[in-house]
């Protein structure tokens, strides 16, 4: 029965079924209410009641209109919905249109608790059903347009200042408001500060604007003939009767007149003017942003006080990229930071906006900090703006101080709110365009949208309508966004997450799967106490109650990772989601070993590290503390105890990613794609990638600490040898986009490029890199690079490596095909004693290296880059690059894999027979094992020596890394003189950890001689006079793919002596001379490459987070003449077609809108230039972009700045005679966001746009029947339907 109503119900509204009786409870804080079988009811007013159970069929719904003018309200203690009850507020096809608001009250300490639900909840049982469907209204979007800090292009100007004679005066730009003219002239003193003041106004361009305000007094040296001036050229009645003291301030324009001015004077009596002589006239900007300059003047008890403000005034217009016209007035919004710190964020209010396009809102607020509104150098940096504000607002009380003590110490509010629990085999729970705000509590289990342990919601569940949330709004709340619970097939879309505590979109047990994520947006997701993942460093200390003994946690190990996406399985799908700020990281993928939580009990193997990722495409992170995207790690699945003290469900370092087919680690391998991602400020990471194999594409990273990291999947031997590539992407050093002071921002200094001041991550001396290589195999391919310029303080690299790394690094790290850009100074970096790099002397940093296969690093084909002081791999001809610290060598190369077992921390000396003078000293790494390990890099066919800094281990293994099959080196080890030998050589199955059967034994021989006459036999030599033991490790079988070792498993020699003697076993004294071998080059070095390559780097020009839009880039250079002698040109040019100036004057271009191709380019010089406007005003056609420039010191037509108001301008700019012009505009019945002007005086400097236009959009008036591919629509279709 409860089934066929509320099919009937979803079809219709559920307000107009006639079988609904109207139902008012009023307010009664102690009534319990049921609503049961044959209560069918509908509220229409406002109601408080204890609590509300709806249950056997009973159904509450709450009442509507067309005009949707109802506004109800209900509070209650919870509601408990189950077996057959449910509750609507509108159906999807019938949205709620009135204003309904449910509050959840009561305190933590006030009653009991519900079992499974506990207090303040909307809970759904077995059977309930759940239906909220608000007004439909477009969720986020981004700005089109940059938002200026205080709503103005150059910032907001106030000035107060007492005692400061004469008359202030300031100029102001008319078109920007910007601050031209600070100035004081003290004509009180000195008449020639009058006639200088005279001067200023007489060659002052018309139309300036022009504020003046008397600092203590000005009257008695003000010439009559200053006087008339300042009457004739700016309009002032007062100035001519100007006296003693009198206070006066004044607001006008040059050439303006009475009509465009405002004055106040007031008179001066017994040290007070009684009160301030103000003046203030509102102007508009180019843009279009109205704005007010004041002035102000008064003495006030002796102290003189005069001033200046500019600041915009009458609300700030965003432009935005969709359709924003279902936005209202009085909606909060939020706009993300576009800088480091997530702190940037700001809310607004919207205004009634009659002017505004439907691309268009207006806040009331001005803002705190500016937000980019563009593509910058390549990368999709506008912020997300999102809508807070829904017609159905479920809301918990709270009280306005923290009372819970176990919270207090962490906030200094209350953070008990409300929240919404879904159990298994509920009816149906569908949610759209709702608002949550101050709901989640900080204990775990209730946060404001938890499915739990529901298992399948999609139709393998048996829901035939898939279960999904849409256009929620949750803001302000306690604990998390949405948790997913032991819940697969669940779509979550359109959904904002912000200012919230804790993982906001989160998988709890490490066994979702096949979730959707879809066009969300998460930002400012702060710590909570939840879990260590949850908390930030004092958290983590703080709270201690889960672990063993008097453990303390370490909060960078066990904490310290709480994430904007926290998905604990791969098997889920990202689409088109921005995680625009979190305190830790915006997306964050872990593994789970077990299922753990509620599910640890049903003994789940996750396989999670070996499963396939789900869709990751078109997903933005940035301003994000640590890192955008982090792919790595796992959670502690035990509990504390005496061996682990550390508190279950902490960080761990225990997991590894390897995808393969069917979570079998017999199938093939599955990489991981992630596809268009866009990674922005993040101050540590823009990502951070363990795993393989894995491919990264189409994805463009800019101003970040570290671009992009790609970690092995694991470490040898138990690593079967992944692979992790990039290509197609862009990495950018620093942008122009310079950030601000303020929000957390701690860092700034000097930009590398030029030398402007901008925001930094981590501090001033932070090494930035585009790409930085670990272990390995790593593969970067078809990128570019650019904007990577050190400075005085910091090294700013391409490539560089991870700092201090202990580990090993494999030669069979490549690139090849990249590109970098005219600003790219230091390709590559291998580090210099210092700050960040410390002595740069442990076994990784020394072995450094990567494969430039083609030549597009290094100009040589087919070498390998190394550092500098690594003589294992050099040669005679290998070229050094000092600024680099590298040396470039050909050559081929593999590696040595040393474990020794014998429990005393010893260095392993190694030294090539060619190169004995220069060392190479490995400290080993001794990962909390009983052996220790070292992993030199080896240049092949060289004969080598091992010593060591104390007595030789017992047993050593040698395995061959990387080798391909004969591939050879010789050794010789230091061992005590008559030492007894056994020597093995082995194959050592890794997955299996199993020996093979074949085991062959060495047998020594009593000469080098006979040891080199065939280097495959199984022979040894030991040297009794300088106690070295040589052999020749060669491989015996092919090695396939990315794999470490043999197909047939890893070579490895195993050596045990008896040996007792003490004493250290150092040969190096004895062995050389006499096994020195003068160096030798056996692949000689390639001609160096001086073609250019024309396949490199990445095809795409621009990435965007609208990857289905095509963007023109455009650039307009204008120079004058004093720039032009200095080198600088003028030109304009598109999408990389460059137009050039043949004489001085003005050049246009002209872009088709529709299609990006140049229709016309015209320039007009010497007498032609009065024609121009003409050819503005009607020789353009409909739907093109209009591209001006000049060269030269050009006479400006007076009429040009009319035609420029045809082509978008707000107003008619003003146009100096001489200057130098760049604009950019637009012919057509609409006037885009980026229309740009940009003017500077002759001799001024250059004047540039640089600008990524969008073209085909409808609002040009294109004929849009090229509907272009939806890739993530299509994606998204394919994820939800997978099961």
């Amino acid at each position: 029965m409860s089934q066929a109503i509320g099919l009937h119900l979803s079809e219709n509204c559920p307000d107009q079924n006639p079988r609904l009786k109207n139902w008012s409870p009023g307010k009664d804080p102690e009534k319990r209410v049921f609503i049961k079988k044959g209560d069918l009811f509908r509220l229409n007013s406002d109601a408080t009641v204890h609590s509300i159970v709806i249950q056997d069929g009973g159904l509450l719904v709450f009442g509507d209109d067309k005009e949707g003018s109802k506004n109800i309200t209900l509070r209650t203690r919870f509601i408990l919905i189950k077996d057959g009850g449910m509750l609507h507020v509108g159906a999807e096809k019938c949205r709620y249109k009135s204003k309904a608001t449910i509050i959840l009250y009561g305190k933590s300490n006030e009653g009991a608790d519900m079992p499974e639900f506990g207090k303040k909840f909307i809970g759904v049982g077995p059977e309930g059903t759940l239906e909220l469907h608000g007004h439909q209204k477009l969720s986020w979007t981004l700005l089109s347009k940059t938002m200026y800090f205080s709503g103005l292009a150059y910032g907001h100007y106030t000035f107060k200042k007492n005692f400061s004679r004469g008359l202030n005066v300031r100029v102001i730009d008319q078109d920007t408001a910007e601050i031209l003219e600070v100035l004081k002239f003290d004509t009180h003193e000195f008449s020639e500060e009058s006639l200088k003041l005279q001067n200023l106004l007489k060659n002052g361009s018309p139309g300036r604007i022009v504020a003046i305000a008397v600092g203590d007094s000005a009257a008695k040296n003000l010439l009559e003939e200053t006087r008339v001036t300042i009457q004739n050229l700016l309009g002032s009645k007062f100035v001519r009767g100007l006296s003693y003291r009198q206070a006066w301030a004044f607001v006008g324009v040059i050439g303006g007149g009475n009509c465009s001015c405002n004055e106040s004077v007031r008179n001066y009596e017994n040290h007070s003017t009684g009160g301030k002589a103000l003046a203030q006239k509102e102007f508009f900007t180019l843009d279009g942003q109205k704005f007010v300059v004041r002035a102000y003047s008064e003495w006030n008890d002796g102290v003189p006080i005069s001033g200046f403000q500019v600041e915009a005034v009458g609300g700030v217009i965003l432009n935005l990229l969709d359709d924003v016209s279902s936005w209202e007035p009085g909606d909060r919004i939020v706009v993300a930071s576009t800088d480091y710190s997530m702190y940037q964020t700001e809310e607004f209010t919207l205004l009634p906006c009659p002017e505004c396009t439907k691309h268009q809102v207006k806040v009331r607020e001005n803002p705190q900090f500016p937000h980019v509104g563009e593509v910058i150098d390549g990368v999709d940096m506008r912020a997300e703006v999102g809508v807070l504000t829904r017609n159905i607002l479920i809301k918990g009380e709270t009280e306005n101080t923290c009372y819970r003590e176990k919270e207090c110490q962490f906030f200094n509010y209350d953070t008990f709110g409300g929240h919404i629990k879904i159990l298994k085999n509920f009816t149906s729970v569908h949610l759209s365009y709702v608002e949550l705000k101050q709901m989640g509590q900080q204990q775990i289990g209730s946060y404001p949208v938890h499915f739990h342990l529901c298992g399948d919601v999609d139709e393998k569940g048996g829901y035939s309508f898939k279960t999904y949330l849409e256009g929620l709004s949750i803001h302000h709340c306690f604990s998390r966004c949405v948790t997913v619970h032991a819940t697969n097939g669940l779509l979550i879309k359109d959904t904002i997450g912000y200012d919230t505590l804790g993982h906001c979109f989160f998988t709890e047990d490490g066994i979702e799967q096949r979730n959707t994520l879809f066009h969300n947006l998460g930002l400012v997701t702060k710590p909570g106490t939840l879990l260590p993942t949850d908390r930030n460093s004092s958290m983590c200390i703080g709270i201690r109650d889960k672990v063993y003994g008097s453990y303390v946690p370490v909060p960078a190990t066990d904490c310290m990772a709480v994430s904007t996406f926290w998905i604990s399985h791969p098997n889920n799908h990202l689409i088109n989601n921005a995680a625009a700020g979190s305190q830790d990281a915006g997306i964050w993928y872990l593994f789970h070993r077990v299922a753990t939580g509620d599910s640890h009990s049903l003994a789940i193997e996750t396989k999670s590290e070996l499963t396939p990722l789900g869709i990751f495409y078109n997903n933005r992170v940035h301003s994000n503390f640590k890192a955008g995207l982090f792919i790595d790690k796992g959670v502690k699945t035990t509990n504390a105890s005496v061996d682990d003290p550390r508190e279950y469900l902490c960080l761990d370092n225990n997991a590894r990613f390897r995808p393969h087919q069917d979570a079998d680690p017999e199938k093939a391998r599955v990489a991981a794609l992630i596809d268009r991602l866009i990674s922005f400020k993040n101050n540590d990471h823009g990502a951070w990638v363990r795993g393989g194999d894995i491919l990264i594409q189409n994805s463009g990273f800019a101003d970040n600490g570290i671009g992009l990291t790609f970690a092995s999947d694991g470490s040898f031997p138990n690593d079967e040898g992944a692979s992790q590539e990039v290509s197609e992407s862009l990495f950018i050093g620093e942008s122009k986009n310079y950030g601000f002071p303020g929000g957390q921002n701690k860092y700034a200094g000097t930009g590398g490029i030029d030398s402007k001041a901008r925001t930094l991550p981590r501090n001033r001396t932070f090494p930035i890199r585009g790409f930085q290589i670990y272990d390995g195999p790593i593969h970067l391919t078809k990128c570019t690079f650019k904007n990577f310029v050190p400075t005085p303080d910091r090294f700013t690299s391409a490539v560089g490596f991870l700092m201090k790394n202990p580990w090993q690094m494999t030669p069979k790290n490549n690139i090849s095909l990249v590109k970098f850009g005219p600003n790219v100074s230091l390709k590559a970096f291998f580090g210099k004693p210092g700050p960040w790099f410390d002595e740069g002397d442990l076994d990784g940093d020394k072995n450094s290296i990567f494969h430039d296969l083609d030549g597009s690093v290094t100009d040589y084909k087919d070498t390998y880059v190394g550092r500098m002081d690594n003589y294992l791999i050099q040669h005679p001809k290998c070229i050094n690059v000092t600024e680099w610290s590298g040396v470039v060598c050909s050559g081929t190369y593999a590696q040595v894999y040393v474990q020794t077992w014998n429990g005393q921390n010893l260095s392993m000396t190694i030294v090539r027979d060619e190169y004995p003078a220069n060392a190479m000293v490995l400290r080993g790494i001794n990962q909390r094992a009983v052996f220790q390990q070292y992993q030199p890099v080896v240049m092949l066919q060289k004969g080598y020596t091992i010593h060591w800094n104390g007595k030789a281990p017992n047993v050593t293994y040698l395995y061959l890394i990387n080798f391909n099959k004969n591939d050879w080196i010789r050794v010789g080890l230091c061992y005590q003189p008559n030492t007894d030998f056994a020597i093995v050589l082995e194959t050592f199955q890794r997955r299996s950890s199993a020996l093979s059967s074949k085991v062959e034994r060495y047998v020594p021989v009593s000469s080098m001689m006979e040891l080199e006459k065939n280097r495959s036999d199984k022979k040894f030599y030991f040297d009794n006079s300088t106690g070295l033991l040589f052999l020749f490790l060669q491989a015996k079988y092919n090695r396939d793919g990315h794999s470490y070792c043999s197909s047939q498993g890893c070579e490895r020699i195993k050596i045990v002596t008896k040996d007792s003697a003490k004493g250290i076993s150092n040969c190096m004294a004895k062995a050389y001379p006499k096994y020195y071998q003068g160096p030798t080059v056996i692949k000689q070095m390639p001609v160096k490459t001086t073609v250019p390559c024309t396949k490199c780097g990445t095809t795409q020009m621009v990435f965007t987070s609208d990857p289905h839009k095509n963007y023109l880039l455009v650039q307009i250079n204008s120079t004058g003449e004093k720039e032009l002698s200095r080198g600088q040109q003028a030109f304009i040019s598109v999408n990389g077609t460059t137009f050039s100036f043949k004489d001085n004057g003005i050049l246009i271009v002209v872009v088709d809108a529709c299609i990006g191709t140049v229709s016309g380019s015209r320039s007009f010089s010497g007498v032609d230039i009065k024609h121009v406007d003409g050819y503005l005003t009607s020789g353009i056609p409909q739907r093109s972009i209009v591209l001006l420039s000049t060269r030269g010191d050009v006479a400006i037509p007076n009429n040009l700045s009319e035609a420029l108001m045809s082509l978008g301008t707000a107003k008619p700019p003003y146009l100096q005679s001489n200057g130098s012009l760049a604009f950019l505009g637009f012919r057509g019945n609409f006037k885009p966001s980026w229309i740009k002007l940009f003017t500077g005086p002759a001799g001024h400097g250059l004047v540039q746009i640089e600008k990524y236009i969008p073209l085909q959009l409808e609002e040009y008036g294109c004929a849009r029947a090229i509907k272009s591919r939806r890739k993530d629509l299509e994606l998204l279709k394919k994820a939800t339907q997978s099961h």
